[in-house]
């Protein structure tokens, strides 16, 4: 495969949908549709870099969107124009000098599969460009301005465009090029390529690789999603994980990416966060990774009083390359002191942001030993966890 940069032109505000905000904001089975598009691209391996074009007087809301839920360098986002071209053009900008190919995908179509993404890649590399589309199904009529029929239009000749629309770089440069020197302006990539005569290869697309517009949109992409995510659950794994550290003086005490006011803290090469060391544990050994030592030793100074919070993310990282993704966590805390209930909403939203995923799906629970052992002594804390995992497409 080339290397490819993707272009994800966000740039709508939604008039359509009723919201009063961006539809690339609004929430689709638990996760901003935004997010769900950018975990299609971002996980392939031939993709090189991400561009969002996002309106500009968003710009700032969409930065921490993204980093709310993807690492931190995983995107580059700029200011998007008034039109599409504008947008697009804003992000061909700041694609790396190594791209080969460009692939344009709207923010707000979140269910494409890898294989159509690819699909559409392969016939771009082979005759310059390429975009998916759909046969036209239903009769097809022109109407008059009186809402009277004119004629019924011959309908195997027409297709309905989708994204990714794909071409190699200096094609679209050049049609973007061109268009701006004619003051042109067109719905899509597609029609800047073919007014410099460049053959644009159609690959069947799906019908579920819808754009979200409307309301009505929003319930079928999560019926759809609910539908693909019942296919997938005959490929899940279940991890289980087991964390302890001791408690000394003058360290903080971090439970799930939280600092927790207490006396004494638990001691360790990195921040001792035995509840995401444990849930990092149990990812790493649903998905056959062996555990969290022998990626993140305690002799490695990269990881001296590091966050477990990083260590997550990377935990994350290996996952998405297996291609498989953390679909609940369930962790229990045994501690006799400090009282942690409060802190759990903001340790659940820790986690959910770092592994992409609402934070109801991660449950966390804390008990004690009734005074016995380590942990009931209070010379430590231990921590369990359990992760259902899934397979992606």
């Amino acid at each position: 495969m080339p290397k490819v940069s993707v272009i994800i032109p966000a740039g709508g505000v939604g008039r359509r949908m009723g919201e009063g905000r961006p539809k690339q904001f609004l929430e689709l089975s638990g996760l901003p549709v935004l997010i769900r598009t950018l975990r299609i691209m971002l996980p392939l391996p031939e993709v090189i870099a991400v561009v969002v074009a996002a309106p500009a007087a968003y710009l700032e809301e969409t930065r921490a969107l993204i980093n709310r839920y993807l690492p931190t360098d995983a995107v580059r986002l700029v200011a998007g124009g008034e039109h599409r071209q504008q947008s697009v053009r804003a992000g061909l900008a700041v694609i790396p000098p190594e791209t080969e190919v460009v692939a344009v995908h709207d923010g707000v179509r979140p269910l494409l599969s890898p294989e159509l993404f690819r699909a559409c890649v392969a016939g771009a590399a082979e005759t310059g460009a390429a975009l998916l589309a759909v046969p036209v199904k239903d009769t097809v009529k022109a109407v008059g301005g009186d809402q009277s029929v004119l004629r019924t239009v011959d309908r195997r000749e027409l297709w309905l465009a989708q994204t990714p629309q794909v071409a190699r770089r200096e094609l679209l440069e050049q049609a973007f090029a061109t268009a701006e020197r004619d003051n042109f302006c067109g719905t899509d990539e597609a029609a800047l390529l073919e007014r410099i005569g460049c053959q644009v290869r159609v690959v069947p697309g799906q019908e579920r690789n819808l754009k979200i517009t409307r309301p009505e949109d929003l319930v079928l992409a999560a019926a759809l999603l609910e539908e693909r995510e019942g296919e997938k659950m005959a490929a899940v794994r279940v991890g289980h994980g087991y964390d302890a550290h001791r408690l000394g003086e003058n360290r903080r005490l971090v439970l799930g990416g939280v600092e927790i006011p207490f006396a004494l803290g638990l001691v360790g090469h990195s921040d001792a966060d035995v509840l995401l060391h444990a849930l990092c544990d149990a990812m790493l050994g649903g998905a056959g990774l062996g555990d969290i030592g022998r990626h993140f030793p305690d002799h490695d100074p990269e990881f001296k009083d590091v966050s477990s919070l990083l260590l997550l993310e990377r935990v994350v990282a290996m996952l998405d390359r297996q291609r498989m993704q953390l679909v609940n966590a369930d962790v229990t805390v045994i501690a006799q002191r400090p009282k942690l209930s409060p802190y759990f909403p903001q340790m659940q939203s820790e986690i959910g942001r770092v592994c992409g995923i609402s934070s109801e799906r991660i449950n966390l629970k804390a008990t004690t030993t009734e005074k016995m052992g380590f942990a009931g002594r209070e010379e430590g804390m231990a921590a369990h966890a359990v992760v259902l995992l899934r397979s992606l497409p």
